[in-house]
Formats: structure tokens, C-alpha cells, sequence
């Protein structure tokens, strides 16, 4: 099949891009920036630069790939960044995802977004497909907003919600458990938050889970999230253990000392038997997800 991918050079988006020219789909890997080309030695791989938030781009662009499937991972998602600049905000959360709705329309493609536990209020926990979102932050409400356009399209749609991504970084940009391990290395002092819960995602995991609901066709609200339920603080903890690092300055702090613009929500770990059960997810436990991604 031909897959379109939107962030192909993210992190969460090149890990997608692996995993499905491993699957044997022709990929088109989008971005607004440059191609990074960790994948140009693959014939199944092209890069199209598009801005997704602009019409005419992503009107040539489409009309050029006619894309079975659109896997949509492309999106400003750093939630102080959204809160300082909630156009911009705006603009790529929810308008970019409505331009790539029409223009996958007229292809009838299948339609995956991927979207974020953020959209909770983080009261409850361990949140499932059928909850009611409630976002705290502006960032959680951009992808409220696009889940609910998402959800009007009418050629086949998933709506893919995810927690806390990590692992090694394909083009040497860190995750939070590449990070934290520099930082130890390097015995540098560390605030690290310790009362927000969370569901660390491997991206191998998360890319695996996304091909699987390529693959069976599965239409609906998918949580693609690791199986341990952690706070950033035990990530680090657990990360100097794995180094064999027992001198260190990371420090735990609480959300209110730990000062962020946007509000995070503080529980907000995603249940996934859902997954499990409809697309045989079967995630790695964080032990071994830091095995992955800080083996080198």
C-alpha cells in the first residue's frame, strides 16, 4: 500500500517510517523540513517536503501519491510552546489536520491520527477509549479538537492515542530516557517531576501498534501506551540503575515546584486491553525499553 506519513522526521514519525517500509509499504515520508535521509537507501522510500498547514502544498502532494493510507503524526507537540503560541498552535493541531482530512478525502484513504493522553484532565487515570476527554492545557485541546474532525470523516478513520514516548532517537534527537542518561553521565543536577503518573511508550512499540491497525483496517479509538504505569522521576531512578549510575543529582520535585507554563495532567496513563485484545499490542515493560534505547 501507499502510506503517507505527515512528521516523518519526528521522532515518533521515523520510527513509523521504519516500521512500515519493513512491512514492505511504499512510504512517503512528509515534513516541513528537509529530508534527513535514513531511509533513501530503501526503494520503497520517497520524501515529499510539504507543510501540511498549507493547502496548495499539500493539494500537489496528494495529488501526486493518491495515498491508500494517511498516518498523520505531524503536530506541534510541546505543550509550553502550544500555551505561548496558541495560534500557531492552532494552526497545526486543528487546521493542519482539516486540510489533510479534505485532501485524503478525495483519495478515500484511510485516515490514522495520532493523538495524546493530554486530552484527559488527569483526575482519573488509566484512562480508556471511552472516556471523556477533558483537556487542562491548550496543547490537549488542539488535539481534542482534531480527534473530533478526525471522527467526521467518513472514509475509514483511527484515532490513535498515545503516552510519554521514548527510545533511541533515529537522527539523534533525545527522548527523555536518552536525556536523563547524558545528564547521569555527565553527574549533572536534574529536577525531574514526581507525581505525575504516567505510561511510558516505546516508539518501536507504538510504530508496530500503528502498522498492526494498517494492516487489520481497525477503524476506531485505539491507546497505543507502555505497560508500566511511572512517574518521570522513577523513569530517571530506573534509568541510573540500568547505567549502574549510583552517584547522581537527579532530584524529585512536584508539579507545583517543578514550574511549566502548561498545565500537565497528573494522571494520565492510558489503558490498553483494547489494543491488546483487537491488534495483538503487546508492548515491552520499561526494563526492557531501556535496554532498546540505551544500548548502543
Amino acid at each position: 500500500m501507499k502510506v503517507f506519513v505527515t512528521g516523518a522526521n519526528g521522532f515518533v514519525g521515523s520510527y513509523i517510517v521504519d516500521q512500515l517500509l519493513k512491512d514492505g509499504h511504499e512510504v512517503f515520508a512528509s515534513s516541513r523540513t528537509g529530508d534527513l535521509s535514513a531511509f533513501n537507501s530503501n526503494k520503497s522510500y520517497r520524501f515529499i517536503q510539504a507543510d501540511f498547514t498549507d493547502p496548495y502544498a499539500l493539494h500537489d502532494a496528494f495529488e501526486f501519491v493518491q495515498p491508500d493510507v494517511v498516518v498523520h503524526s505531524g503536530a506541534m507537540s510541546k505543550p509550553d510552546d502550544c500555551e505561548l503560541n496558541q495560534t500557531d498552535a492552532f494552526d497545526i493541531n486543528v487546521f493542519g489536520t482539516v486540510q489533510l482530512l479534505l485532501n485524503a478525502e478525495t483519495c478515500k484513504a484511510f485516515f490514522i491520527h495520532l493523538s495524546t493522553d493530554f486530552i484527559f484532565n488527569g483526575e482519573k487515570g488509566m484512562y480508556n477509549e471511552e472516556d471523556t476527554p477533558d483537556p487542562v492545557s491548550y496543547y490537549g485541546k488542539t488535539k481534542r479538537d482534531a480527534e473530533e474532525a478526525v471522527m467526521e470523516y467518513k472514509y475509514g478513520w483511527a484515532i490513535v492515542r498515545t503516552c510519554f514516548v521514548y527510545g533511541k532517537p533515529f537522527y539523534g534527537r533525545d527522548s527523555f530516557t536518552t536525556m536523563i542518561g547524558k545528564k547521569l553521565k555527565n553527574n549533572e543536577p536534574f529536577k525531574v517531576v514526581n507525581d505525575q503518573e504516567r505510561t511510558p511508550t516505546h516508539a518501536a512499540d507504538l510504530a508496530r501498534g500503528i502498522a498492526s491497525i494498517i494492516n487489520k483496517r481497525a477503524e476506531g479509538i485505539y491507546n497505543l501506551a507502555g505497560k508500566d504505569v511511572l512517574t518521570p522521576y522513577e523513569m530517571a531512578i530506573a534509568t541510573a540503575q540500568y547505567l549502574n549510575i549510583t552517584e547522581h543529582q537527579l532530584s524529585p520535585v512536584t508539579r507545583n515546584e517543578f514550574k511549566e507554563i502548561a498545565v500537565r495532567p497528573l494522571k494520565s496513563g492510558l489503558n490498553i486491553q483494547k489494543a491488546m485484545h483487537d491488534l495483538d499490542y503487546a508492548p515491552m515493560s520499561f526494563e526492557e525499553g531501556l535496554k532498546e534505547a540505551l544500548d548502543m
